[in-house]
């Protein structure tokens, strides 16, 4: 008989993609497993899922509005339709095991799925755990860390350290920079700034890097831009002057290519960007999210700084310290080596397999 797993979770692509890697390393595993994914309707996932080729359900749900309060108003009912959507998935699909990795959909299909006696997974990728996953987390069958010392967001006899799960593309990346870079159309003699503010885009990030295009163009700096949806119109406009240097991109659908081509990277530091950085070894410069839960991608960006392993620049202080900190890389080719060489010794390359295994061992 096939064995069922039912995969939850989304919004964005730190949610997404390691669910991807773990569902794939499940089929490496087990040739008769089925997985279905279930997401949030309207959400990333329901084009990047069926991308990687996985069958996806969607959930009519979204999370509190905090800026636009009274678009909270049909919340209640939104939730009711979910649990009633969760049900008739899970009952049609009849799934062995649920895994979640955080995300609006996450939290329906885990509380049901531990209603009716199926084994849970969670898999928290930050260092302060989301809500979602806190309030599930006491009946789970095992809680996936990203990191240590998350007693306190769990019971401590249900954790497993694994590391975050990153996408076997990443780890096993088969391009080499000079071949990457004539892919994407850049020049193997001149340096490659990569910047990522996350798969939606960064407002912050964008307007800075906006404002720095003219100091790029005359130090003949080449720039790889994911923007986002919401930036690109602007980013294109602004770019439009300074010829193909200058790369803007809503989204970027094979990030090993985009890092086997970069030099540097300016990034947000949520726990996902802060693994695939580390496993590619890339010199970079995060920028943290100021208004991340308990400030945890500040906590992310400080572990690697406070090691050598890369340059912090705070979102507010992105006007004044962003292009000093990349003229300091770019002009310093060791140090960039100390950073490449330091941020490798932050990176786990297995946890898709261990999560994998666990999931597996139940079911």
């Amino acid at each position: 008989m096939p064995k069922r797993i039912i995969i939850a979770g989304g919004g964005t692509g730190g949610h997404i993609f390691p669910a991807v890697a773990v569902a794939q390393a499940i089929m490496r595993k087990c040739s008769v497993c089925e997985i279905l994914f279930v997401g949030a309707n309207g959400k990333m996932e329901m084009e990047k899922v069926p991308a990687a080729g996985f069958a996806i359900k969607g959930l009519d749900i979204a999370g509190f509005n905090r800026t636009k309060i009274w678009k909270n108003l049909s919340l209640p009912y939104k939730l009711l339709k979910s649990f009633l959507q969760t049900r008739n998935i899970i009952n049609a699909f009849k799934p062995d095991a649920a895994f979640g990795v955080g995300g609006y959909s996450s939290y329906p299909v885990l509380r049901y799925a531990q209603q009716v006696g199926l084994p849970t997974f969670l898999h928290e990728s930050n260092a302060f755990a989301g809500k979602s996953n806190m309030l599930l987390g006491k009946k789970a069958t095992s809680v996936f860390t990203g990191t240590r010392g998350m007693e306190k967001f769990f019971p401590a006899e249900k954790i497993l350290v694994t590391g975050n799960p990153i996408r076997r593309s990443i780890i096993e990346n088969p391009y080499q920079r000079d071949e990457a870079l004539a892919a994407l159309g850049f020049a193997a003699d001149r340096l490659l700034i990569l910047v990522v503010g996350g798969s939606q885009g960064a407002l912050s990030i964008n307007k800075q890097i906006a404002s720095l295009l003219p100091q790029m163009a005359n130090s003949r700096i080449q720039l790889l831009w994911q923007t986002g949806n919401a930036f690109i119109t602007t980013a294109n406009a602004a770019a439009a002057t300074f010829g193909k240097d200058i790369k803007p991109t809503a989204f970027i659908q094979d990030m090993a290519l985009a890092y086997a081509a970069a030099d540097i990277v300016v990034s947000r530091s949520g726990a996902m960007s802060v693994a695939e950085l580390a496993v590619s070894g890339k010199a970079s410069v995060f920028v943290p999210f100021p208004h991340a839960a308990e400030d945890h991608q500040t906590y992310n960006a400080k572990q690697l700084a406070d090691a050598g392993a890369a340059l912090l620049v705070k979102d507010a202080d992105l006007p004044e310290a962003l292009w000093p900190a990349l003229q300091l890389l770019l002009t310093d080719a060791n140090k960039r080596k100390v950073m490449q060489v330091n941020i490798k010794q932050f990176s786990i390359t297995n946890a898709d397999d261990v999560i994998a295994d666990a999931i597996l061992s139940v079911v």
